[in-house]
């Protein structure tokens, strides 16, 4: 009995292990059947809204997102950076107001590409072109003891730079969405026409090589 056994029971492994395989490999064969176009969003920002209420600088922004197969999501965001800023220290006046923009795509990252919840990883590049204006009260020469006046106005300026993004996106009620980013950003290519660094880019921040940022947004689904 115990060989008969043996062999029955080594033939139920080996049907099992066959049905796991055939349906393994017919899951992997299945086509995703799900449309490519899934509809169209609209998003603002309201970190930088909320920076430039209660600060000397911020942005206006809102963005358009595609939905292909819940999966990729290309994306523009065009926005109205300002900065309205004096330095008690140094007593210099900053002052631009420009637009810029932002090309790139998200990529849904969770395993469910269906679910209600998403998480995305993405990038963006971005461009602005701007003028600032800058005002002083002034330098003493020490040597010839005469005021020099410092200053500038329509100063222009251009900047490339590329951006990684991490975001959280949550499901709220109908077509309302929420959800919070993080972006890692970096300079590519500029001009600052020779006087020094802007103190504020329009859709980049205040000046630096790499910095962080984020952003909350109010999504809609269309």
């Amino acid at each position: 009995m115990k060989p008969i056994c043996t062999s029955i029971s080594r033939a139920i492994c080996s049907l099992l292990l066959c049905w796991c395989c055939l349906t393994a490999n017919g899951q992997t064969q299945q086509k995703d059947t799900t449309a490519l176009f899934q509809g169209l969003s609209v998003s603002a920002d309201l970190v930088g809204f909320l920076q430039r209420q209660l600060g000397s600088y911020g942005q206006y922004e809102a963005a358009l997102h595609v939905n292909l197969r819940d999966k990729y999501f290309p994306v523009v965001e065009l926005g109205l950076g300002e900065a309205d800023a004096d330095d008690i220290a140094t007593q210099l006046k900053y002052k631009t107001h420009a637009p810029y923009g932002r090309l790139g795509c998200d990529f849904n990252i969770l395993k469910n590409k269906h679910d209600h919840y998403r998480a995305y990883a993405g990038f963006r590049y971005g461009f602005t072109s701007f003028k600032y204006d800058l005002e002083s009260p002034g330098l003493n020469d020490p040597v010839w003891k005469e005021h020099v006046p410092f200053g500038a106005e329509g100063v222009k300026c251009y900047q490339h730079w590329i951006e990684g993004v991490f975001t959280i996106d949550a499901y709220i009620w109908g077509p309302l969405r929420m959800g919070w980013s993080a972006r890692y950003k970096r300079r590519v290519a500029h001009d600052h026409n020779g006087i020094g660094k802007p103190w504020y880019i329009p859709g980049y921040g205040t000046d630096g090589n790499t910095r962080l940022g984020g952003s909350f947004n109010i999504t809609l689904e269309i």
